[in-house]
């Protein structure tokens, strides 16, 4: 065997590992969660309750709740992949601060949740999360979907599903198969990506209003992506770029007033 055909076949070894590797680590890869289970009281949220939704397959999910002022919507919240409740506790006090109530629900094994996460999983719970709501009195009209990030694969999904007064994400992605490309594009992933969360075949079954939050220097999720998305979409929609705004920060750059 030739010096170039065997450097050839070590590459070749070398890249199929790497990619069994990453297949079989892809959702330690997704997934990064802050397992610390912090009561909203010590994150200063005195007025918000600790609920543990029950799942039918025996998982217990922690969730925070803040009731709405009369007459105005409840968000139901799906966040990011990382860290934990506490760190979106600013969220939830400025929502409350709007007189918006609130239900953000944790994945499994984040904030206390038990079981692993999973794209199957986490569209379970977001639909069982929302038919407590509606369980609890609220009407579907008074019900609006927040999706953070990974989040936003979550919120289009159950929006597919259940009505709901309105849909806003945050920083979404076309697929989770192309965010895999876009990050390793030197690695056949494509085939291989067992979460998929594949916005843009769903984007279109979504009926209510919709609004697309997005900062032009997101180094995590590109901005084009989010325009792909919002262009996929049926009216009434609408379209916020921040020129300044990076992944999580769009807050400090007006994304509230157009919630509002």
């Amino acid at each position: 065997m030739s010096l170039a055909l065997k450097i050839a076949s070590a590459v070749a070894l070398l890249y199929a590992l790497v990619l069994v590797a990453m297949y079989f680590s892809q959702r330690s890869l997704i997934y990064r969660p802050d397992r610390t289970r912090v009561p909203p009281a010590v994150a200063g949220l005195m007025t918000v309750e600790e609920r543990v939704l029950k799942t039918p397959d025996g998982e217990q999910l922690v969730a925070w709740h803040a009731a709405a002022r009369p007459g105005r919507p409840t968000l139901l919240y799906f966040h990011g992949n990382a860290g934990n409740l506490a760190n979106r506790a600013w969220r939830v006090a400025t929502f409350m601060g709007e007189g918006l109530g609130v239900l953000m629900l944790s994945y499994r094994s984040y904030s206390g949740s038990s079981g692993r996460p999973s794209e199957a999983a986490n569209v379970a719970d977001a639909v069982l999360a929302y038919d407590a709501l509606v369980k609890d009195g609220h009407a579907p009209e008074d019900i609006v979907l927040y999706g953070e990030s990974l989040g936003s694969g979550v919120a289009v999904q159950l929006a597919a599903q259940r009505k709901v007064a309105g849909v806003i994400l945050d920083a979404p992605y076309t697929s989770m198969t192309d965010m895999a490309a876009e990050l390793y594009p030197w690695l056949w992933v494509r085939p291989f990506v067992l979460d998929t969360y594949d916005t843009m075949a769903r984007i279109a079954g979504i009926r209510a209003p919709l609004l697309v939050l997005h900062g032009e220097h997101d180094m995590i999720v590109p901005v084009h992506m989010g325009r792909k998305v919002f262009a996929a979409a049926r009216e009434p929609k609408r379209l916020a770029t921040y020129p300044h705004g990076g992944h999580v920060d769009l807050f400090s750059h007006g994304a509230l007033d157009d919630i509002r």
